[in-house]
């Protein structure tokens, strides 16, 4: 069975969904693969890591790092838990590049290289936004590439982490917009 709850953000709601025990979905409300991700057959529930996930937004909306991650349990293919893995170590306040976790990936598995463009794909199904950083990656050459949640919300969570988003430029063409 899956739970869900709502939590009402300064940049709009967010639906929160558990299997009873940790956090599977944190997803603005409308977000690109949200029913994927969230499923129409949910109950709502007041559920102990709802409350934990919740301190945890309100410390972040508050501009500060959390400093913890509750219970987190997400299924998906090995590459897409590699990339979040990767995702969860990028520090409060700082970016990385597609083409940085594709060199990690490549390195970490002895391969000679690993395409960004499908890094770019398992960022974008990221199914615990915000926990799982999909926000701080970046395009290699400072475009703020594409955001499940839309790219006015990446701009306003980098600037609140408090991320100098000077240097990087909105894409004015293509899919990423």
């Amino acid at each position: 069975m899956k739970y869900t709850t709502h939590y009402e953000s300064p940049l709009g709601g967010i639906t929160l969904c558990s299997d009873g025990a940790a956090l599977t979905g944190l997803l603005f409300d409308g977000e690109k693969y949200f029913e994927e991700i969230i499923g129409t057959e949910c109950e709502m529930r007041d559920l102990p890591v709802f409350a934990k996930a919740g301190e945890w937004l309100d410390i972040y909306f508050s501009g500060r790092d959390p400093g913890f991650t509750p219970p987190l349990s997400f299924e998906v293919t090995p590459f897409r838990r590699a990339v979040c893995e990767i995702m969860l170590k990028i520090p409060f306040g700082q970016t990385v590049t597609y083409g940085q976790i594709a060199r990690k990936i490549a390195a970490d598995r002895g391969a000679g290289s690993m395409s960004a463009q499908a890094v770019g794909g398992a960022v974008g199904h990221n199914p615990i936004s915000l926990i799982i950083p999909c926000h701080r990656v970046v395009g290699t050459g400072g475009s703020l590439t594409g955001y499940g949640g839309g790219l006015d919300k990446k701009v306003k969570l980098l600037m609140l982490e408090g991320v100098d988003v000077s240097s990087f430029f909105l894409p004015t063409n293509g899919t990423d917009r």
